[in-house]
């Protein structure tokens, strides 16, 4: 690791910063990992989009349908993709979520041998529990006693309830908690901001909402979801111009260039079929001429009718290829 235990935080909060992109894990017509194709993926991302860093293994990357040896496989690529792309200097986050808290603990200490920068773990699903927010407070504290690399809490409406603002500044009290990936109304992480900011990064998935995250809230980080890498091109850079443009103050530019990204962002929410967000972006990456490939089960593939609707969109929104 690049830092101890204690200067997790510190260390977060001087590198985790800007676009980190959760990465889609290409699968062959067999099923099995195409190796080649997520480990181009990554050097295009981060070399010809200048994303910051890659969330591996996540809700997007079907974890879910992974085995726990596939899981560190792509922990690995991650890694070294990483370090081989050029003039740049992408960071790592891996997701350790798993209901089995060996599996958790065991991803963990795989993640930190690895070199990786920092780990993912959402908050577990629970059954016949009342006090949820002590269980979930000693689920991450038990982790953190147990591994040293940097965390960061992951909360989403998938777990059956939202962790409370004052939960997480607990949690955020913890030695080596270092973000938090937000996926709640804007209320919420807006009220975490001001309780938990100085402790801990907190971030959310919405790129719609980033512009206005960074300008009001102070965000240095978008923790993250698939749009870096699905509304950018080698040549075609905006959400990293309009993002560099807020950071250094020059708002009036960087809203422009923001909206004008709101034909692509239609174009990919009006095509997306309830129930296929996996098969549907990966489509669009192969539309890219990235890597996207089939989906395991139990995801389910576009039709041929949907395919037809999402490239006639990808070609008349003007995204420049």
């Amino acid at each position: 690791m690049k830092y101890t235990k204690i200067e997790a935080k510190g260390y977060a909060r001087q590198n985790m910063r800007g676009i980190w992109a959760a990465a889609l894990t290409p699968f062959n017509d067999d099923l099995t990992i195409n190796e080649d194709g997520f480990r181009a993926n990554i050097h295009h991302w981060v070399e010809d989009l200048g994303i910051d860093g890659v969330f591996i293994a996540g809700k997007q990357g079907e974890f879910f349908s992974l085995s726990v040896e596939e899981r560190k496989r792509t922990f690995d690529i991650a890694v070294e993709a990483t370090s081989e792309t050029k003039g740049a200097n992408a960071g790592t986050i891996m997701s350790c979520s798993d209901q089995n808290l060996d599996v958790v603990l065991d991803l963990a200490q795989h993640a930190q041998n690895s070199g990786a920068d920092y780990i993912v773990v959402h908050a577990p699903i629970l059954h016949f529990v009342t006090d949820r927010d002590e269980t979930v407070y000693e689920y991450y504290k038990y982790i953190t006693e147990r591994v040293d690399i940097g965390i960061a809490m992951w909360s989403h409406p998938d777990s059956g309830y939202l962790m409370s603002p004052e939960l997480c500044n607990r949690i955020a009290d913890l030695s080596n908690i270092v973000a938090i990936k937000y996926s709640v109304p804007r209320d919420m992480y807006t009220e975490l901001s001001a309780l938990a900011g100085d402790k801990i990064l907190v971030s959310t998935a919405s790129e719609d909402e980033w512009f206005d995250n960074i300008v009001e809230l102070g965000w240095q980080l978008y923790l993250c979801s698939s749009p870096p890498y699905l509304i950018q091109t080698k040549s075609d850079r905006r959400m990293r111009t309009y993002t560099d443009l807020a950071f250094d103050g020059r708002i009036d530019e960087a809203r422009a260039i923001r909206d004008s990204l709101e034909p692509i962002r239609q174009a990919l929410k009006s095509t997306r079929p309830g129930g296929k967000p996996q098969a549907h972006q990966k489509y669009w990456q192969d539309l890219l001429g990235q890597a996207g490939g089939t989906v395991r089960p139990p995801m389910i593939a576009l039709s041929d009718e949907e395919k037809d609707r999402t490239k006639a969109a990808f070609e008349s929104c003007g995204l420049a290829i």
